[in-house]
This record gives structure tokens, sequence and C-alpha cells, in this order.
């Protein structure tokens, strides 16, 4: 008997694991429940229900193939080991099946599984499926991992041209088991259940995924470089929650794009070549997790930049986290993250920024809100865009260039769409003022600003020149 441990796999096609574990024999698939690990994690509440609500699909998507589900508790991962060995004494497994996962945590935790399992003559195998290159695998010269993304970027376009990553068969169909499913719980105690307008923004299933993918591959793609950077439009693929629980595979997006560009990487369509350097840029970030675990435990990537006197100012964390800073692209964006577990990646950058360089407050405390609350929260790329907006991680952004948030939102919000969505308070004000509101224009309900942007800026430039090695020339004008 075969097994597959499920984690950030929740589909039937093209997934590695499942189709290695299908063409050696009969497959049970199994599910971990482990709400204290998930809690440690910061793990947000609405994506917690996404996990239960795809599994409940997967179940369905499983049973015509004769591949039962098992549910198991185990709280942290430190229990994982011992569950998993009973559940492979139970049924007479022989070989564990699962695909790779990235971050101090979930590699002890593998290590852990394999070790016990090879003590009782059963084999872990281990597959690379979230990723195109397995970590370790594209590195400099010198053979280490990347810390630029260009250079990362190339070395990896070299590799595709050789060869592109197949899609794997769906697995056959299997003969009974005798074993039934588990039911699917449909909530987890200490995660309560997110709004159903919530739910509605990110329909479960695999199905929904593959017809989202298709759809922005034939309509959307083709204008994506001009598009990605507004909020008002959905110009962007929204794809993020179902690849961050595995619901589809960074393969099929590839050869969706490809397909979509005859085959082209670096030509051909500018919106199929933009977008998969946005597919490279969350493979960046995941060989990063891998090559420099300081990141995996809450470390800047450049120790430098530990020693940057962070205020502690719970007022304005409060009032950032709440949307009421009085800087509306600011306080939209932090809307929309609480209305609908996402948030544009413009914005994303924006409001990272504004935290991070106008309030000088930790960028730590701002990537584990955006972990409690993100339906597609993901340790690498949360960590990789929260460091590069606070200029403290690989391939960062320079220090002294702070985005001015207002210019921002005149640039990419000029008619105030985004804006008077929601923040329905300035939706009388006009397209200028609306980015903008405070003085004569002070609008009743919403704040006055709680920082100066011109002086906060220049505090934050001060804080990191102090640092020892802050040593790259300031440009005259800001961003």
């Amino acid at each position: 008997m075969q097994l597959i441990w499920l984690r950030s796999d929740l589909r039937i096609h093209d997934n590695t694991a499942l189709a290695a574990a299908c063409e050696r024999g009969p497959t049970l698939a199994l599910w971990l429940i482990s709400p204290g690990q998930w809690q440690e994690h910061d793990d947000a509440p609405c994506k917690i229900d996404f996990w239960l609500r795809n599994l409940r699909q997967l179940k369905n998507d499983l049973a015509p193939y004769g591949i039962p589900l098992l549910i198991r508790h185990a709280e942290h991962w430190k229990n994982a080991p011992q569950v998993i060995h009973e559940v492979c004494r139970a049924h007479g497994v022989q070989d564990v099946h699962v695909n790779e996962e990235y971050g101090i945590n979930e590699e002890h935790r593998d290590r852990a599984v394999a070790d016990l399992l090879a003590r009782h003559d059963i084999r872990l195998h281990a597959h690379l499926d979230q990723l195109l290159f397995r970590p370790g695998t594209v590195l400099t010269r010198s053979g280490d991992y990347f810390k630029v993304f260009t250079q990362f970027r190339k070395v990896c376009y070299q590799r595709l041209h050789h060869g592109l990553p197949p899609l794997h068969r769906l697995p056959k169909k299997q003969e009974p088991t005798g074993i039934a499913s588990d039911e699917i719980p449909t909530a987890i105690e200490g995660f309560p259940a997110p709004p159903e307008a919530l739910r509605e923004c990110w329909p479960a299933g695999e199905e929904h995924a593959r017809e989202r993918l298709k759809e922005f591959v034939a309509d959307a793609m083709a204008n994506y470089p001009e598009q990605r950077d507004v909020p008002s439009i959905d110009g962007t693929s929204q794809l993020s929650p179902y690849l961050a629980a595995g619901v589809i595979s960074v393969r099929q997006c590839l050869h969706a794009a490809l397909a979509n560009n005859q085959g082209e990487f670096e030509s051909g369509n500018p919106g199929a070549v933009s977008w998969i350097n946005e597919l490279l840029w969350r493979e960046f970030y995941k060989h990063v997790l891998s090559g420099y675990p300081r990141v995996s435990r809450h470390r800047a990537f450049r120790p430098a930049t530990e020693a940057v006197k962070w205020r502690d100012a719970p007022e304005d964390l409060a009032a950032w986290q709440q949307g009421r800073t009085g800087v509306p692209i600011v306080d939209a964006a932090m809307r929309q993250l609480l209305a609908t577990g996402w948030m544009h990646n413009r914005l994303r950058m924006v409001v990272a920024m504004f935290l991070s360089k106008n309030l000088l407050i930790d960028w730590r405390k701002g990537e584990e809100f955006f972990m409690r609350h993100l339906i597609d929260g993901d340790l690498a790329a949360n960590n990789g865009g929260w460091q590069w907006s606070a200029s403290t991680g690989t391939d960062s952004v320079p220090y002294f260039r702070v985005f001015n948030p207002v210019s921002q939102s005149e640039r990419f919000d000029k008619k105030g769409r985004f804006l008077r969505h929601w923040l329905p308070e300035l939706r009388d004000l006009d397209d200028k003022d609306v980015h903008s509101p405070g003085g004569l224009f002070a609008v009743k309900g919403y704040p006055q600003p709680i920082v100066d942007l011109a002086m906060s800026r220049q505090r934050a430039i001060d804080a990191f020149r102090q640092l020892p090695k802050a040593q790259e020339v300031e440009p005259a004008r800001e961003y």
C-alpha cells in the first residue's frame, strides 16, 4: 500500500507525489490537522477555511479513482511522525510520498518523519513539485544561492530553454481499498469561519483554479504589463491563493503562459513574459528561504539592518492595521485585506513601505499581521516582499527609496475608483483631492494623516544612514 501525505498540494492534476504513489500501487491519501502549528505560523483563519473547502472538493475528486482521504490530528508537527507511522501500521503502508516543502520547520518535520519510518522499514519519498527547480540546483558560479533576482532569473531561463518540467498524468482508477474516507471538518477550533462574502471571492476546487488560469491567459495576460499595477481592475491572475494551497501547480501556470506565447520566454507577448517573471519571483523567494535559513527565524537577510532603531508606536501600528492612517491608498488597501483576505500586489509594497519607512515600525510586525489575514499567506513570498520594502532583504529596494503613497495613488488609481470603493466616505471628493484629503478638504468621519510624509521619509533615511554599511548614494528624487 502507498500513502500520499498531502500538504500544500490539494489537487489531482499534475501532482507529482500522487502520480508517483499511484504508479507503485494502491494508494491512500492523508491530511493532518495541526492547529497548534498553524497558530505558531500565524496562518490566517480564512486560509485554514480555504484549505478545508478545497479538501472537501479534493475528497470528491479522489473518489472516482478509488483513493480514500484520511484525516488525522497532529497538534504540532512534532506529533506528525508518530501519527503517520500509526496510519502506515494500520493499513500496511510500505511507502509514503510527499511533495517537498521549504522552511526550517518543514524540513525538520520531514526529516523526523523519514527517520521514524525508516526504523520500521517504511520509505519516505520526497518529490519536487512546488517549484520548477529544487533549491540548491540554481547556484552562482561560486556555488552559493543567488541574492539578486535578475541573476537568478537568467539562470532559470537558461535551464528552461533546455527543457520544460513536464506535467504529470492523472492517476489511474484503482481497485477499491475497502477503506472509507473521513469527514472533512467544517471548521477548526481557534480559527473562526470568515464571512461568506470573503469565501465567495475565492471558490474552492482545482476546476475553478484551472478555469481562472485559462481566462487570465486568454483575456487579461496581453494587458498584464499595463494593468497589473492598477488596483481598480482585475489585471492580475489572482491565482496566489490557489498556488499557495497547491490547488494549481506552477508547472500548469508556466505551460499555460507559454502555450499562449508560442513557447517564448523572453519575447513575443510582453504580458506572458512579465507574468512568467512573477512566477520566477515566487521561485526565487523559496530558494532564498531554503538557502538562507535566518529569514525563517524572523531575522533580516541583511544583518546590518538588525540595528535599525524601529519605533515602538502601538497606536500608529493599530491605525495602520485598521485602515485609519488618514492616507487613503494605505487605508483602502488595508480594508481590502480585512474584507477579502487578499491585497493587490502593488498595494502590498505601498503599505509595507509606509509601515516600515514612514512609520518606522519594525517590518516583522507587518509581516506577522499579513500572515494572520492573508488567504494566500506564504512564508517565502510574504517575508521576501516585506524585506524588499523595508530594505532589509535580498535584492531589496535601496534604503533611501521611499514610495510616496499619494504619488503612488495618483499614478495607479488616477480616477480614485479603488479609493472610493473601499473608502465610501471619500466618494464625493474630486479626482485630485480624493488621494490626499485633509486640511481644507477634511472629510467628516475620515481621520487626518497620522504622519507627515516628507518628515517621516527623511527620518527613515536618517535611521538607515546611521547603519555601519549604509553606503549607497542617495538620489535627489522621491518615488
